[in-house]
């Protein structure tokens, strides 16, 4: 399905790279946020034909060893601010402290850690994957933290203006091997949720009760999964609502669809299971044919593709499981690939997704930028803002063509150490336009927009009044 296109980077020296995230820092176009290991980080925007590297000496930070990056309006101005996750230790504590970086009003940025109030509240933890999410639904961000070894994090603004760990008193600050990170309203909410898929124990599902506290239900679900090593997780469209999807490091891999009883049932072939040396995985509708596919980033082993086609969920197709094909996956193989971490992003606004890929660990690499081949021709591409307009992450965008409902989440945080585009992306396969569009916020405010056609971009900002 992919062909090679990383020619457009003009760039690309071997380097140690991990997570990577799709953020809006200018208010003007969508960039790629690499996090450095061994080096720094980058922000590869799209101009003149290419991706350049932009990064100001604030954000490329090359002393620190950065592995997780997520983006999102901590204080409601319009602007993303961004978390880089440091980790200079494997687990519990470490020495370098994360950044949380802020555009500053003469356009440069500041670490708001580096703040004399914040500093007392510094993750000094080895971790692996943030996440942002509007809990309570006014348009202003957290950064989840799922740290290794030690107690999760979750940072918010408080009244005065300062940095502070609200995990504690929401009862999210447990302490596992925390690996991914996924924020959408997957369990049943209709608010943001968070799920954590962790390593040496049990997952954990937060369900939003509505009012931004949680409660922890992932062994009411049948989604603890006790006996794996859990890496990226994702949602995919089971046609007009989400199922769950996660990677288990060298085990078995999970596709959980609802069941009866307010359950879940894991509805993965064999294929699709089979142990690997899973890293990210990403749901995404790379060929623009109406259906998502499944991209299983791999360390030192080759890369897979699969299909996921779910039928009508109703009368005698009632909880019949979904069909999942492996595909060829071409060029995005990339059989000698250490990968780390992998986003996507119509970076050059054709209406077909790129894919970059990040290598690392256990060799330095250069990056990689995929394109589907054959992508059918038409897309329509909907982001939805907040009340301050900055990227409404959390937020749920419906799209109804062809005679079929499908949903696309707007990315706080999936994948491993990454965060997507902050756009819900729709390939329309042989329909030419959409019927109608709806789009649901964090705080549950609904809005629809009939016949806005195809092969474009749609904005849909948050209602006033």
């Amino acid at each position: 399905m992919f062909k090679d296109v990383s020619g457009v980077i003009t760039h690309n020296p071997p380097g140690l790279h991990y997570g990577i995230a799709v953020a809006d820092l200018n208010r003007d176009q969508y960039a790629f946020v690499v996090s450095g290991f061994g080096g720094p980080n980058r922000v590869l925007e799209w101009s003149r034909g290419q991706l350049r590297d932009t990064a100001p000496p604030e954000l490329a930070d090359d002393e620190r060893p950065a592995v997780g990056v997520a983006a999102g309006d901590l204080d409601g101005d319009g602007r993303e601010e961004l978390y880089v996750l440091t980790a200079d230790s494997f687990t519990g504590s470490k020495r370098f402290a994360d950044r949380l970086f802020k555009r500053r009003p003469d356009g440069g940025w500041e670490d708001l850690f580096e703040r004399p109030a914040n500093q007392n509240v510094r993750n000094l933890a080895s971790g692996r994957s943030v996440a942002v999410i509007d809990r309570r639904g006014v348009g202003r961000y957290g950064f989840f933290v799922a740290n290794h070894g030690r107690p999760m994090r979750l940072y918010e603004l408080n009244p005065g203006g300062f940095l502070a760990d609200l995990a504690p008193p929401l009862d999210l600050a447990r302490t596992t091997c925390g690996r991914g990170l996924l924020t959408l309203p997957v369990l049943g909410s209709g608010h943001p949720d968070i799920f954590c898929a962790n390593e040496q124990g049990v997952n954990f599902a937060y369900r939003n009760l509505g009012n931004g506290t949680f409660e922890e239900v992932a062994g009411a679900l049948g989604l603890k999964d006790c006996e794996e090593h859990a890496r990226g997780v994702t949602a995919f469209d089971t046609g007009g609502e989400f199922g769950l999807v996660w990677a288990n490091w060298n085990g078995a891999h999970r596709l959980m669809m609802h069941a009866e009883g307010n359950t879940w049932k894991d509805r993965a072939t064999a294929g699709f299971a089979f142990p690997s040396s899973a890293r990210t995985l990403i749901a995404a509708d790379f060929d623009n044919d109406g259906n998502d596919e499944l991209f299983m980033n791999h360390m030192g082993e080759p890369n897979r593709l699969y299909r996921v086609e779910v039928p009508s969920q109703q009368g005698a197709n009632a909880l019949r499981p979904p069909d999942i094909t492996m595909l060829d996956a071409g060029a995005a193989v990339d059989a000698d690939g250490f990968g780390t971490g992998a986003a996507v992003a119509d970076i050059d606004g054709d209406g077909v997704l790129e894919l970059l890929v990040s290598h690392g660990e256990k060799a330095a690499q250069p990056l990689a930028v995929f394109k589907s081949c054959s992508a059918y021709p038409n897309w329509l591409r909907v982001r939805p803002l907040t009340r301050f307009g900055a990227p409404a992450r959390g937020a749920v965008v419906r799209a109804e063509y062809g005679g079929r409902v499908r949903a696309k989440g707007i990315c706080g945080g999936s994948g491993y150490l990454c965060q997507m585009e902050p756009v819900a992306h729709f390939g329309l396969g042989e329909a030419r336009t959409v019927d109608r569009v709806t789009v649901t916020w964090p705080d549950g405010t609904v809005v629809a927009v009939l016949n806005p056609g195809g092969n474009r971009v749609l904005t849909v900002p948050y209602p006033r009044g």
